[in-house]
């Protein structure tokens, strides 16, 4: 018998399915989400039991609708499949908002077929929006106030001085030290900085024109592979620094008017 095809638009409707229950669950256990935390690679990175029961869920629904794929999860799931389709899987992105109940939490689940992204979903389980995305048929944002899906396709600043960025900071104390002095150089050149806690969810920003451009060090993949192609299909520009790939270490999004004298800052100011 042949694995399931591999088709993006099935593959995506997948995903949301999966992604609704999984948000569901995380939505259920945020009363409770401080009662089980532990860290990882700093006292900061912070993980907890929802997040595990979470991830477990998702590639539980996933295997048993397409048991020959493989699966990568933040939290410790690793399989590597038969079929060419590998799911990428953060079961909660943005987990110390979770904590803190910040409304920026998103179940992140990306379809690669064949080492490419090709289906993608980030649903934020606090305000339920929910972003997707298929590799050429574009990139859309529901809610429940409107479920109609809307097509995205980002900002168009005049320039850097009027570009809204959006960032995020590694774990580490010297590499935190790094990237604030970077941000204090930098803000004085564009319009003003934001800092939402969750990759996926700037991402899904950028391309809905409520950030005009995006920058992040040191990403995994479970943190980029849903919201780097709801960008990407909202048609921004992603790429690295000095003519590097996206998130190798570094990931750039950014509209397309200002893109390119963004990435000569970031040249600038980040050290090679």
């Amino acid at each position: 018998m042949s694995a399931p095809a591999a088709d993006p638009a099935q593959l995506l409707a997948l995903a949301v399915d999966v992604a609704r229950e999984a948000a569901a669950l995380v939505a259920r256990g945020r009363a409770s989400a401080a009662d089980d935390v532990d860290v990882k690679s700093s006292p900061v990175d912070v993980v907890t039991a929802v997040d595990r029961a979470s991830e477990e869920l998702v590639v539980g629904r996933l295997l048993a609708a397409r048991p020959d794929d493989g699966v990568m999860g933040e939290e410790g799931a690793d399989r590597t499949g038969t079929s060419g389709v590998r799911w990428v899987v953060d079961p909660i992105d943005g987990t110390v908002n979770f904590l803190y109940d910040l409304p920026a939490y998103a179940v992140s689940i990306a379809a690669e077929v064949d080492g490419e992204v090709r289906a993608g979903v980030v649903l934020n389980v606090a305000t339920g929006e929910l972003f997707t995305a298929t590799a050429g048929g574009g990139a859309f944002v529901s809610s429940p106030g409107r479920p109609e899906p809307v097509r995205l396709t980002g900002s168009s600043p005049a320039s850097l001085e009027r570009t809204l960025v959006a960032t995020g900071f590694g774990y580490r104390v010297e590499q935190r030290r790094a990237q604030g002095a970077v941000v204090a150089q930098l803000l004085p050149q564009v319009r003003d900085i934001r800092r939402y806690g969750s990759a996926a969810l700037d991402l899904c920003s950028a391309a809905a024109g409520r950030v005009d451009a995006y920058y992040e060090l040191d990403l995994n993949p479970w943190d980029h592979a849903a919201g780097a192609l709801v960008a990407a299909e909202a048609g921004l520009v992603l790429t690295g620094l000095g003519g590097r790939p996206f998130a190798e270490p570094m990931a750039v999004a950014a509209a397309p008017s200002i893109a390119a004298p963004f990435v000569q800052l970031l040249e600038q100011l980040h050290p090679a």
